[in-house]
């Protein structure tokens, strides 16, 4: 116990200095986590005798994120998958499988044991691709969803592989009924898998297929009026122990007839996606999932077998490098034939290239049957543990990819503007595509630009037009009509490039009027000082409307909460302007005393003007029009001059 716990100790010492480092450095947490391992382990020898213990505990961490991928994915949500699942996945499976194995027999090794290596080295990782993609914002773009798209074709193709592992084991009967070969390679015993070991290979496969059954079933049928009785008692700590007994109770049930306990889980999940017990139960795994998960990178970091490498150094370090280029040689070649975009084929080419934690499971399986000669499977531990210890590499390489094609311009190839119209749009993500539908089933015509392609082939397939170029180019400004436009619509998600836009734009044409989209205070100021006419903050108008009905709930009429919303809305648009005029660009506000000082005196005005309001009762007189009038909505600043349109605007 005293062991462990000073285990535990270096383990969480080690994750609270190296993962913030390594997250500080760009080089993301999961490269943190696997030096850790490396240092505990291989490094400063401190893994101890609980190493192997450890590993099966953190594995549980992978399991718990199979479970809850498996929440997020309805049976529905799988088949309308179903072609990426089968063309993107399907493709990348075989090929890798056909490319590994053919090169296995190139150097001599049996069929059988060249088509385990197949199965082995085509599967990815998982649990560092989704981690990183992630963390790096990536998981909308459309390389991150082919992905994974193929991470979970590779999770599901893993119950055929594992079903077809015992035909592959020799002469096809009983096989491997030793205590040896139903060991990992660690040494230990898994019932399960002399279980296994003990079949015949058409009962192997017999029991697997019944397992997945009796795991869907389980899951359709069983947990759910389980769940819906636990959750009657209203006790939160055994909500959480009926969320952590899904996850172990099926992964147990998979160990014990051999199977992965993740691929389990991630079943449960689906079969449980639809129910009303959803966000419950992901509310409940998720803190586990993250610690544990972190753990699995780990022990993966601490196992790797440096001593092996030090034996054989130039065949590892090849057979690493060799399997990373000839997976990626084979998913660059499936990302141009679905006519990718760059940064996406890069993006999925670089995130897949690796072998994956699944790999553990088929090599310690295929060892139980004999397949894998134990040397061989060490030395493909080895290889499996490298590449995934390489990925975050790889996902920096693509990040340095990508910027470098966009300081030569090597971005898709924009579309050719074939209208120019007087409002100019740029942007047409959640904000710009609100504004786009008004104005134009309003009867005006927009020219509406985005760097996303995705959003203007989905504007395209609802009848509206786009097109495709990044707003920020002054060539595509140009052939949109910017000499000729009236208003331009700085609408773009990222707050640096829309600053970025309206300079040039105000630069290029000082009478355009600017109606840009605003984050924050701060974006504000910045956009106010850069030109902009009109400042819309898209947060704000929601905010008033959630204060009014909060107000009108609070016991004030639908006229008085309506007037003070009046109020609020237009001091704090004059406050605003005054407050821009005082903001000092690059320095915080609450480093700025001019600013802190006028923001004080005006929040002490803005209540004493709203406690005055109604002073008399509710029968005070509501605001003339003529307080309004002069303000259009949102107003910051200079309203703007005739025939001329000088910045400030409003907000």
């Amino acid at each position: 116990m005293e062991n462990f716990l000073l285990l535990a100790t270096v383990y969480l010492i080690t994750m609270v200095i190296a993962v913030p480092l390594s997250a500080r450095l760009g080089l993301g947490s999961v490269l943190g986590y696997l030096i850790c391992g490396i240092l505990i382990g291989p490094v400063l020898q401190l893994t101890g005798n609980q190493m192997a213990d450890l590993q099966h505990f953190a594995e549980f961490g992978v399991v718990m994120m199979l479970f809850l991928i498996g929440l997020e994915l309805e049976p529905r949500s799988l088949w309308n998958m179903r072609h990426r699942l089968i063309g993107l996945g399907g493709a990348q499976v075989l090929l890798s499988m056909g490319a590994v194995a053919g090169v296995a027999m190139l150097f001599g090794l049996s069929w059988p044991t060249a088509v385990a290596l197949g199965m082995i080295l085509s599967l990815s990782s998982t649990a560092i691709v989704l981690q990183t993609l992630t963390e790096k914002g990536l998981m909308q773009t459309a390389g991150g969803r082919s992905a994974f798209s193929v991470l979970l074709t590779q999770d599901i193709a893993v119950i055929p592989m594992i079903a077809l592992m015992p035909l592959l084991a020799p002469f096809g009967g009983n096989v491997a009924t030793d205590a040896h070969a139903a060991t990992d390679t660690h040494g230990e015993e898994h019932i399960g898998e002399i279980f296994m070991a003990g079949l015949p290979a058409w009962g192997a496969t017999l029991v697997t297929v019944a397992a997945v059954a009796a795991v869907i079933l389980l899951g359709q049928y069983l947990i759910r009026p389980v769940f819906r009785f636990v959750i009657s008692s209203r006790l939160r700590e055994i909500e959480t122990a009926m969320a952590l007994l899904i996850v172990v109770g099926i992964a147990s049930l998979m160990i014990l007839v051999g199977l992965s306990p993740a691929l389990g889980t991630f079943l449960a999940g689906v079969m449980l996606a639809g129910s009303e017990f959803r966000h419950e139960l992901e509310s409940q795994i998720e803190p586990f999932k993250g610690l544990l998960l972190g753990l699995f990178f780990i022990t993966v970091g601490a196992g790797m077998d440096f001593e092996v490498l030090a034996q054989q150094p130039v065949l590892i370090l090849s057979a690493t490098a060799g399997v990373i280029a000839a997976k990626a040689a084979i998913l660059w070649v499936i990302a141009r034939s679905t006519k990718m975009g760059r940064n996406d084929r890069s993006l999925f080419t670089l995130s897949l290239a690796q072998a994956g934690e699944f790999g553990f499971v088929l090599i310690s399986y295929a060892v139980s049957l004999t397949i894998l000669p134990t040397p061989l499977a060490k030395s493909v531990l080895l290889v499996v543990a490298l590449t995934m210890l390489i990925t975050p590499l790889l996902f920096i390489l693509h990040e340095q990819l990508s910027r470098r094609k966009s300081e030569a311009g090597l971005t898709e190839d924009p579309d050719q503007i074939e209208e120019q119209q007087p409002i100019i749009i740029a942007g047409v993500g959640r904000f710009g595509q609100v504004i786009n539908r008004m104005v134009t089933m309003s009867g005006f015509q927009t020219t509406v630009l985005d760097h996303d392609l995705k959003l203007i082939q989905l504007m395209r397939r609802f009848g509206f037009k786009g097109y495709f170029g990044d707003p920020t180019r002054p060539e595509i400004l140009t052939a949109a009509g910017l000499d000729k436009a009236r208003i331009l619509v700085a609408a773009l998600d990222d707050p640096e490039a829309n600053l970025k836009l309206i300079r040039y734009a105000r630069e290029r044409r000082p009478d355009l009027h600017i109606v840009a989209r605003a984050r924050d205070r701060v974006n504000v100021y910045q956009l106010y000082s850069s030109g902009a006419n009109d400042i819309v903050r898209e947060t704000f108008d929601s905010s008033l409307r959630a204060g009014r009905y909060v107000l009108e709930n609070a016991g004030l009429s639908e006229y008085e909460a309506s007037e003070l919303e009046r109020i609020f809305y237009r001091l704090d648009r004059a406050s605003l302007r005054e407050l821009a005029e005082v903001w000092k660009p690059g320095v915080p506000l609450d480093e700025n005393p001019e600013y802190v000082q006028l923001s004080r005196e005006l929040n002490r005005n803005l209540e004493n003007a709203l406690m005055e309001r109604f002073a008399s009762g509710p029968s005070a007189a509501p605001l003339s029009d003529d307080d309004d009038e002069e303000e259009p909505e949102h107003g910051l600043g200079r309203p703007p001059e005739p025939r001329k349109s000088r910045p400030g605007g409003r907000s």
